[in-house]
């Protein structure tokens, strides 16, 4: 396995990490993710750990708290060998302190994710969302104080737009706080908003990307091509309105091009997506889910070799979507493009 680090920070972490969103199985969302019990959540941590995946990521709104109960269970007695990464602030219920990242609504939900966890500190903690509500300051001086008090060791957030980010950042700099040093965003090969601010953003600042839903809410898994119905099976049937949206044409000319190099390669369809995904600036980490071992020893192929220049460039191309204001002048025009070349 491969390590990087994470953003401006001395934390190297896994180039693939585990995402625990499968494991309780409860409401309608992530009951169709998946339903892991803690025995088979044991199997499929061992799996990691022998493959060198020590990062294992999940959050307090998943099934309740029971994805973060089925993981503690999970990890019992190999607490020093693995880096657990978990999130809040989304709602967790309809009373007015059930959501957001205010000072008491952080302390308890970290107080809260320890015990369900069964540790006494998160490695990397993430706001799940940014919470207009609360002053940027007052979610800095908690977290830094929750730092400062041994129960978190690093910060990031997750799902924020540019100017959240930089704006908390600033801040933090201003004010001598903890620093964000990860950003847990969705990217894909056929989601790739992320490129036109935040990539950027990443670099300049130190952010390292932790990336969800690698798989584009799974459609890149080789199951769903041209012409075919939906797999029976798919769990797009019933989660496909939760996810990012993706035009079918957009995403059969993307599977066209997985298709080929998946030829040239023998390699799997989702194993490409997911080496693209490594081959690309700020990419810290890239989280994969899995509801049983094949799942999970098949993403795992993902690591150990490389794609082309020349693979890198179709996939490139058959992904790219026009670009939004005010980016698309920096590809039409020579005066813009001098000012702002091309990351990559």
């Amino acid at each position: 396995m491969e390590y990087r680090q994470l953003g401006a920070s001395g934390l190297r972490v896994p180039a693939l990490s585990f995402g625990a969103g499968t494991f309780g199985g409860q409401g309608p969302l992530f009951g169709a993710w998946g339903s892991t019990g803690v025995e088979e959540a044991r199997r499929l941590v061992d799996i990691c750990l022998e493959a060198g995946i020590t990062m294992f990521d999940t959050a307090d709104v998943y099934s309740g708290g029971a994805s973060e109960e089925v993981l503690g269970a999970a990890l019992k007695g190999r607490r020093d060998q693995v880096i657990i990464s978990t999130k809040a602030g989304l709602p967790m219920g309809d009373g007015p302190r059930d959501a957001g990242t205010s000072r008491s609504r952080l302390i308890s939900s970290v107080d809260g994710a320890l015990r369900r966890l069964g540790t006494d500190y998160i490695d990397l903690f993430q706001l799940h969302a940014y919470d207009a509500r609360t002053p940027v300051k007052e979610v800095l001086s908690t977290l830094d104080d929750l730092v400062r008090a041994g129960k978190i060791r690093h910060l990031g957030v997750s799902n924020f737009s540019g100017w959240q980010a930089m704006k908390s950042l600033a801040t933090a700099e201003r004010r001598g706080r903890e620093r964000y040093v990860a950003h847990q965003v969705y990217y894909s090969l056929i989601g790739r908003d992320y490129e036109w601010e935040l990539m950027p953003l990443g670099l300049d600042q130190g952010l390292g990307a932790i990336v969800w839903s690698p798989l584009g809410w799974g459609r890149l898994t080789g199951r769903i091509r041209r012409g075919d119905p939906l797999p029976a099976d798919s769990r797009l049937h019933d989660t496909a309105d939760y996810g990012p949206p993706v035009e079918d044409e957009h995403l059969y000319r993307v599977v066209d091009a997985l298709d080929g190099i998946a030829e040239e390669t023998g390699r799997a369809v989702p194993q490409i997506a997911l080496r693209w995904l490594l081959q690309r600036p700020t990419v810290a980490s890239v989280i994969i889910g899995a509801r049983n071992e094949k799942q999970l020893r098949q993403n795992l192929g993902a690591v150990g070799w490389t794609l082309t220049p020349d693979q890198m460039a179709r996939l490139d191309a058959a992904s790219r979507r026009p670009a939004p204001y005010p980016y698309f002048p920096y590809e039409r025009q020579e005066g813009f493009a001098r000012l702002n070349p091309p990351m990559v």
